[in-house]
């Protein structure tokens, strides 16, 4: 069949037309708007450094970042405790800070950036009820295979319904509940350091902490939410860490010059474990609800409220329902532990550093622990212990920012921050203001926090390792109570110092974490 020329002419022409109108559209809806929202926040007087076109500062960022790891690869620290990591770790966020100051924008791409690192207007943030502002879905797209649309990616109605059903599970009533269950769960980690030392000599023992903290932390999280210990759920923690490592390997923050986006064997890699995980985790939800139907209890775990808060949803579908279990008891797994092991890891590094501290602890125990046992009660009455952990999450805190992406145009403080732009504040820079902390910001000083944080520094509102506003870690009681019973027991069985293996190397991966881990010296008490 011939198809006439007119015919031919006017099918090229409507294909034309219609690639004109979307390479125009295309035009309106993202170079016209991501150049409407800069213009927005430089009119408001809020500067920043010049981006290029399409890929606006990603260029400059990863040279920054490239000059900085051959500088630092020619020039170790040698009193690293006194350097300011964010200035290796984050040196384009470190350097447009001293050109611009505390608030200062970028992009990355045709996204567009507000640093603000400014105590007044993150003291705002903190105060904000609004559900306006979000976590920035472009950033945790890129992580919902390890956290699914869990409490820590949602947003909006859906993450107000999930917090709804998670957060009373980590209230202080339940979580003073669960000392017992650290304290069980911290005895293995002892035995194996003894036999460490009974291995090496007898006297003392060389051991890298972070494997074993987060295996005691992700039995912990286990045991507690879910009722199976960590052995059960093994194989679900591995997975989730291979995925997270295969994201260590890329730069979560900023991407690359295409667009985030993952070569293909890294992506069928990560898209198999994700399947492999949910899998796993579905089979424990079905041997939970048949536990749950066989033995009534008035004690319900996380794993339970989430099975109810699911079945009692109307809204939700048979798949949605099961995305909703799955998806929180994911994020649950892995945000559950892995931030509160690598906390752990620079608490160790830093009283391996300061035994003083460690005989603090020590003689504290002595005296409220009359029988040797760890309570509730008794965790009330630890205040070294505490002040120790509150300064190392000052100088170490395992979450770098707090990240938002404004849902809805927003003010905060002066600024009128446009629909669509993402706040960054770099927690360790407020943590190491000396203008907020004194001269001593950059010093292991527990003592700065004898009085509490109210009087440890000018502005308390700055102190923020477990995020601020609404979307504050719900694992805070949680997180705090684990760290006390593991450092209170640790301390109590042995002395330590740093070993001569460890080399600082603090490294961004998803979470501040010690780049070639935490080796120390042990020694049995």
């Amino acid at each position: 069949m011939e198809v006439s020329p007119s015919l031919g002419i006017l099918v090229s022409s409507l294909t034309l037309l219609a690639l004109v109108f979307f390479l125009l559209h295309l035009y309106n809806t993202i170079l016209l708007k991501s150049e409407r929202i800069k213009r927005k926040l430089r009119m408001q007087g809020i500067e920043g450094p010049t981006p290029s076109f399409l890929y606006g500062n990603l260029p400059e960022m990863q040279k920054i970042q490239l000059n900085t790891i051959k500088a630092s690869s020619n020039n170790q620290a040698a009193d690293f405790v006194a350097h300011d990591y964010t200035s290796t770790v984050f040196p384009y966020f470190e350097r447009w800070r001293k050109e611009y100051g505390t608030v200062y924008t970028y992009s990355t791409g045709l996204r567009q950036h507000l640093y603000v690192n400014q105590p007044e207007l993150v003291k705002e943030m903190n105060q904000m009820i609004t559900l306006d502002l979000g976590k920035p879905s472009y950033l945790t797209k890129r992580v919902a295979p390890l956290l699914g649309n869990g409490i820590v990616r949602s947003n909006g109605l859906v993450w107000a319904q999930q917090r709804k059903i998670v957060a009373p599970e980590f209230y202080m009533d339940k979580v003073k509940g669960m000392v017992g269950l650290m304290v069980e769960s911290a005895q293995p980690l002892l035995k194996k350091w003894e036999e460490c030392i009974a291995a090496q000599g007898g006297i003392t023992a060389d051991v890298e902490v972070d494997e074993d903290l987060r295996e005691l932390s992700a039995d912990v999280i286990s045991r507690a939410c879910f009722g199976s210990s960590y052995f059960k759920g093994k194989l679900i923690f591995s997975k989730l860490r291979s995925i997270q490592q295969t994201f260590a390997n890329q730069s979560i923050l900023f991407g690359v010059t295409n667009f985030g986006f993952l070569p293909l064997k890294k992506q069928n890699k990560i898209s198999n474990l994700e399947r492999e995980v949910e899998s796993l985790i579905w089979e424990a939800v079905k041997e939970r609800r048949q536990e749950c139907q066989e033995t009534c209890s008035s004690e319900k775990d996380l794993m339970q409220l989430l099975l109810e808060g699911a079945i009692n949803d109307q809204s939700l579908g048979k798949d949605a329902s099961k995305s909703f279990i799955v998806d929180n008891c994911k994020t649950i797994y892995f945000a559950g532990h892995e931030s509160t092991a690598v906390a752990a890891s620079w608490c160790l590094m830093l009283l391996a550093l300061h035994p003083e501290w460690q005989v603090g602890i020590r003689k504290e125990l002595a005296e409220v622990c009359k029988d040797g046992s760890i309570s509730a009660d008794s965790l009330l009455l630890l205040k070294t212990v505490t002040m120790v952990i509150q300064e190392a999450l000052r100088l170490y805190p395992p979450a770098a920012f707090i990240s938002r992406e404004a849902l809805e145009e927003t003010q905060l403080g002066n600024i009128i921050v446009p629909k669509g732009v993402c706040l960054w504040t770099l927690i360790p820079t407020l943590h190491r203001d000396p203008e907020i902390w004194g001269s001593d910001a950059n010093e292991f000083k527990p003592e700065r926090f004898t009085w509490g944080v109210s009087k440890a520094c000018t502005f308390p509102q700055a102190y923020i390792p477990f995020g601020v506003g609404p979307r504050l870690c719900l694992g805070k009681n949680f997180a705090m109570v684990e760290l006390k019973v593991v450092l209170s027991l640790i301390v109590s069985k042995f002395s330590f110092s740093l070993s001569p293996k460890y080399h600082h190397s603090p490294a961004y991966k998803m979470i501040v974490v010690p780049g070639d881990g935490v080796q120390i010296l042990i020694q049995k008490i």
